[in-house]
This record gives C-alpha cells, structure tokens and sequence, in this order.
C-alpha cells in the first residue's frame, strides 16, 4: 500500500514541480519577482492585500514599492503552489523513511534539503533585491530537483528498467560530458535572465556588428554585490551583450555536443527504451533551440520565452535518466 502511494505521489510531484518551474519563469518574466517585497506573506499578509484600508497599510509599510496586484498575484500563487511542493516532498521523505515497506531513502532525503535550501534561496530572491547569483541558483535548484525527483520515480519503477547493453559502455563518458554542458548552458541562461539581458543582441547568428569589440568578461561575470535593488540590471549594455553572446556561443556548442550524442545512442542502442530516450532527447533539444531562435526573432514573446525555460528543464531531465541507465548498466556488468 506504502509503495503505491509513493508510486503515485512521486507522479504527482514531478507534475508539480513543472508547474511549479513555468510558474517561476512566468514570475521572472513579467518582472514580478518583487511583486512581494517581503517574505514569505505579501506586504505582511498572508495573500495580496485587496481591500482600500489593507492597500493603504501595505503601501504605508512599504513606501518605496507600491502594491501593483498583478505583479503581487503572481509572486503569490507562485509561493502557494512551491511551499505545496515541499509538502509533498516532506510526505515523499517521511513515508520512506518511515512505512512499512522497504523504500530508497538516500534520495527522499537529499530531496528534503534540497527543497528547504529551495525556500531559502526564494526568501533571499526576495530580500537581497534579485541579486542575479540568488536568481540564477534558485532556477538550478529548481531544475535540480525536478531531475532528482525523476531518478527517484524510477526507483520505485525498478520494472522498467531493461536490460544491459555493454556496447553502450564506451558512451558514457560522452554523456557525462553532455550533462555537464547542458548543465552549464542552463545556468548561463539563468545568468542571462537575472541580469536581464536576454534582448542585449537582437541580431543572428552572433550579435550586432563590432559584438566583439564590446566584450566586457570581467563585468559581465561580476557578482556585482553591494546594490540595494537588482530588479531591471545593475550592468552596462556591453556586459549584457556579453553575456548574451556566450550564451549564444554555449547553445551551439549545446546543439553540437548533445545532438551527437543522441543520434550515437540512438544508432547503437539496442533496447525500446533507450532509443526511445535517444529519439526523446534529439526532440527536446531540436525544440529548445527552435524556441531560443524565436526568443530573438520575435524579442522575447512571454509564452515562447517560458516554453524555453520549462524545455530547458526537460532536456536536462532527459540527459540526467539517460546517465542513471548508462551508470546503471555498467555497475551492473562489473558486478
């Protein structure tokens, strides 16, 4: 009974979890991660102040940022549905560690304080004023957890794992080398995104004319600490083309990299599962980058530039099962 339960709510979280990523990016988006300048209520309430006597209070207390509800909601159903989330994380942990039945733990509980640094990480979002490594750390974590909580529901699918396939051996370390790359283009968007620069070049396939002659590294990964206020960007136009172009530059290393290694597993798997995971992931990354040329061609419309998140989040999703059936593979042909 335990185990059905976990079956089920493991499903449940990571559906709540991607929800959770699009509520985020749509949050980031429409500039409302300040739509709350406190946490973890609103305007020191526990939802966004409606009445005339709750605004004048809010707006009292916080004369600097006065309420915009749109903003606030946002902000707000965002908070509802992720400390929802950690709820079902707590359940996820609790009943593993204490069910009745023989559960993997490591997972539940490194998921417990993942999801707990989670919550710090958007307090801090919050009260350091969209301090871009906070920004960029708490998209991470997000990801992060959604690919952990993926590994963790095939734990408790022992039966879909298919059998060993030696001839993949030697691919393995090409995907670790994938992962790491998709990695770390997912963080250079994060960067991109909490220091507003998605629009700094709106020209293809690089940048505006002279790009190279404005390159600005050492501003462009400052940490920039010590702003009172964030939102909008703290850095120079040239440091956000910066930024911008090697983010550009890392999609196509991205696309080169993970392409190649799709279309290898895909020739040399021999099982269902993991050509349709190669086929899966040669997909999600044909999508992603579709998306990122539509960000620049159409400057950055709300829905394609949240499908770009929400899609980045499942390409390393995919990388991340793909990893876990290869390492899984070779323990068990050592053994």
């Amino acid at each position: 009974m335990n185990k059905t339960l976990l079956q089920k709510l493991s499903t449940w979280t990571i559906l709540l979890t991607m929800v959770v990523i699009i509520l985020g990016a749509y949050t980031r988006l429409t500039d409302a991660g300040l739509g709350c300048p406190d946490w973890p209520g609103c305007y020191g309430f526990i939802k966004v102040p409606m009445t005339e006597s709750r605004i004048a209070q809010a707006e009292m207390a916080f004369p600097e940022r006065p309420l915009e509800p749109f903003k606030a909601w946002n902000e707000m159903i965002h908070r509802y549905f992720a400390g929802t989330l950690g709820l079902m994380i707590a359940a996820i942990f609790f009943i593993s560690w204490f069910g009745k039945f023989s559960a993997p733990r490591l997972l539940p509980s490194v998921l417990a304080v993942l999801v707990i640094f989670q919550a710090a990480l958007g307090a801090w979002t919050v009260t350091l004023s969209l301090l871009p490594i906070v920004v960029m750390a708490h998209l991470m974590g997000g990801f992060t957890l959604l690919c952990l909580l993926g590994l963790y529901w095939l734990q408790l699918r022992p039966e879909l794992l298919q059998g060993m396939e030696p001839q993949l051996h030697k691919l393995k370390p090409l995907a670790v080398l994938t992962t790491v790359v998709v990695a770390l283009q997912i963080a250079l968007g994060g960067w991109t995104a909490a220091n507003y620069a998605a629009l700094a070049c709106l020209e293809l396939p690089i940048c505006e004319p002279g790009w190279a002659s404005r390159l600005e590294l050492g501003e462009a990964f400052s940490l920039h600490l010590g702003y009172d206020d964030y939102e909008f960007g703290v850095m120079s136009q040239d440091a956000r083309q910066t930024i911008h172009v090697f983010h550009r530059i890392g999609a196509g290393i991205t696309l080169l990299v993970t392409g190649l290694f799709s279309w290898l597993l895909w020739q040399q798997a021999k099982t269902d599962l993991m050509k349709k995971l190669a086929l899966a992931l040669g997909a999600i990354l044909l999508l992603q980058f579709i998306l990122g040329v539509l960000n620049i061609v159409l400057h950055l419309p709300l829905l394609n530039a949240v499908a770009h998140n929400f899609v980045g989040a499942n390409l390393l999703l995919c990388m991340v099962v793909i990893l876990y059936q290869l390492r899984r593979r070779t323990r068990e042909q050592e053994t």
